[in-house]
């Protein structure tokens, strides 16, 4: 009988029922608010976590993160609804989801592209609004989706490794939390994680959903460090845009992965079936997406699409939802900058082709021109005799003008290019200026 079944209730408000599951800390039970009469699922740390029923310091933490996590809202996520200590044990309040889990689920085996799609978006979603209040889940996994009665996914247990590891002592390096089959690689290292972490444990968790098999199987250990010298093999005839998706979020470098709303967008397309109008590039700072941000456009949505610019604050970019987001000013003035160098390059380009052919067409006409015969008798051949030398001497003429109208615009367009290019120095010096002056703001 699992320890808290003692207390029938705690608190005096929530009359616990029968146990739903059990995890290595806690054990979850479905029970009854006793003031709102509803029912509620409450999950009971075990007596010893984190030496919490001896630390009043730690467990204050644990009340003050559980506050935290029950400001969230977002469909896809499972709702705190409270939560408190009962003789020395802390609990966790949350909505009730009846439907199963998606490790229930995948045990009838992969899903079909739309289905795991509409699931992945779901969870994305729910994971951007936990990054964007600084919450890191560290433990996403197919039995932490839950589905309710109408197929809907929600995340549970967000944020429960943080406030176990909170209550701890911090975030230490060295601590591993969450569960190997889905560890990003910096989890398996012990190194202190991201956002960026779920991300790459979501895109696990979607391509096991697909393939039917685990990414990285095999004993906790074994999983944890087969991350380390090899990334998930991604099958290149998985449904139509999935590849190059699950390839961005399980990259090794969490730099390189996409952030969860922009995940979450994507997985929206996929699953409804519309077009990609936008491209999404994965996470990372501003010159990183510049310098490689065409191949990036193209590795996610296969088209010349917008391409969408992360800003160089990470996580945090979730507010604004999935959709396109506004450039900071150092983005502007870099793209001020590519704008400025395109344009000297197109001038050049336009003014030497315009430069070598115009001048040669007028040349040519007036040579012959010139040189057409003129109306003459064949009665009176002085002047016949002298139409030729005229003739002649108009076309050296033309000739000569049309010399100079050609140097004369090929000196114009050397001009050009120069007042070009000393514009776009002043645009880079701008554009720098500008940069400078955003990092310091």
């Amino acid at each position: 009988m699992s320890e808290t079944t003692r207390t029938q209730t705690l608190a005096g408000r929530y009359r616990l029922e029968h146990v739903l599951g059990s995890g290595g800390a806690a054990d979850v039970h479905r029970a009854t608010d006793l003031v709102l009469d509803r029912p509620v699922a409450v999950k009971v740390l075990r007596a010893g976590t984190a030496a919490l029923e001896d630390d009043t310091t730690a467990r204050a933490r644990f009340e003050s993160e559980a506050r935290l996590l029950a400001r969230l809202s977002d469909p896809g996520l499972v709702s705190v609804l409270d939560a408190g200590t009962d003789d020395g044990r802390p609990y966790l309040v949350m909505e009730l989801v009846e439907g199963g889990s998606m490790a229930d689920l995948l045990a009838s085996g992969p899903l079909a592209g739309p289905r795991a799609a509409a699931i992945g978006a779901s969870v994305a979603g729910g994971l951007a609004a936990c990054h964007e209040a600084g919450i890191v889940h560290r433990d996403v996994k197919p039995a932490n989706v839950l589905l309710d009665g109408a197929g809907r996914a929600k995340l549970t247990d967000l944020g429960i490794a943080r406030l176990l590891d909170q209550t701890d002592g911090h975030t230490r390096t060295g601590t591993t939390i969450g569960t190997a089959a889905y560890l990003a690689p910096e989890q398996a290292r012990g190194e202190q994680v991201t956002g960026a972490a779920d991300v790459y444990a979501l895109g696990l968790v979607l391509l096991e959903s697909l393939t039917g098999v685990r990414a990285f199987p095999g004993t906790p250990a074994e999983s944890a460090l087969a991350r380390l010298h090899r990334d998930p093999a991604v099958p290149g005839d998985l449904p139509d845009g999935w590849a190059p998706l699950l390839t961005a979020a399980t990259a090794a470098e969490p730099s390189a992965r996409p952030t969860a709303a922009d995940l979450a967008a994507r997985l929206h397309e996929l699953a409804t079936g519309a077009p990609a109008e936008t491209a999404v590039l994965p996470s990372g700072d501003a010159t990183a997406v510049l310098g490689a941000g065409a191949v990036g456009a193209a590795a996610w949505s296969g088209t010349g699409a917008t391409t969408v610019l992360p800003p160089g604050t990470g996580e945090g970019a979730a507010a604004g939802g999935p959709g396109r987001r506004r450039l900071g000013p150092a983005l502007l003035a870099l793209v001020g900058v590519a704008v400025a160098v395109l344009a000297v390059v197109g001038a050049a380009s336009l003014l030497s082709g315009g430069g070598d052919g115009a001048p040669a067409d007028a040349a040519t006409s007036s040579a012959t021109s010139s040189t057409a015969p003129t109306s003459s008798s064949a009665s009176t051949p002085t002047t016949s005799a002298a139409a030729p030398t005229t003739s002649a001497t108009s076309a050296t003429v033309d000739e000569k003008a049309a010399e100079k109208a050609s140097r004369d615009a090929e000196k114009a367009a050397e001009k050009a290019s120069r007042d070009a290019e000393k514009q776009a120095r002043e645009a880079s010096k701008a554009a720098e200026k500008a940069a400078k002056e955003a990092a310091k703001g």
